[in-house]
């Protein structure tokens, strides 16, 4: 992930980082940290499908809203752009009674949207260790774990 974003004056790891550094400082728990930290590791091998894969990855460890959330970034980020491209800016909207449709535009606008600025002082990837720790080392699809929690980005 060390490769540019097109059009970008950072990385992707470098935009990971930042997600995942604003999530900390805004309080979230490691569920959330762990996901902004990884929410576009699919961007290179799923292009078409980068949320999902991430999704995928993150679903046996992380609450089912954590995961949710990961898997519709992607659709609810492309209302920051898509009209740019000629698309549909707010496909989101049919997700809208979701019960986890604010959360993940909460998501992408706190974290994912803004975190493309060369000069926020990000985190370094080694300050995240334990917290990836923490997630994957839990039992892949234990009640205890992919069940609803805190339906909230901050408590």
């Amino acid at each position: 992930m060390s490769g540019s974003i097109g059009g970008y004056r950072i990385t992707r790891l470098e935009h990971s980082l930042q997600a995942a550094t604003r999530a900390r400082l805004d309080g979230a728990d490691v569920d959330w940290i762990v996901a902004a930290l990884l929410h576009d590791i699919g961007d290179e091998l799923a292009p078409e499908n980068h949320s999902e894969f991430a999704a995928s990855i993150l679903q046996p460890y992380v609450r089912a809203e954590v995961h949710w959330v990961v898997q519709h970034h992607g659709i609810f980020q492309t209302y920051y752009y898509a009209h740019h491209l000629g698309g549909d800016r707010h496909a989101r909207d049919r997700f809208a009674d979701h019960r986890w449709a604010g959360l993940c535009a909460r998501f992408c606008a706190e974290w994912d949207q803004n975190s493309f600025d060369p000069d926020f002082p990000i985190h370094e990837l080694t300050s995240f260790t334990d917290d990836v720790r923490e997630v994957f080392d839990r039992a892949a699809w234990a009640d205890e774990v992919i069940a609803v929690g805190n339906e909230q980005l901050v408590p």
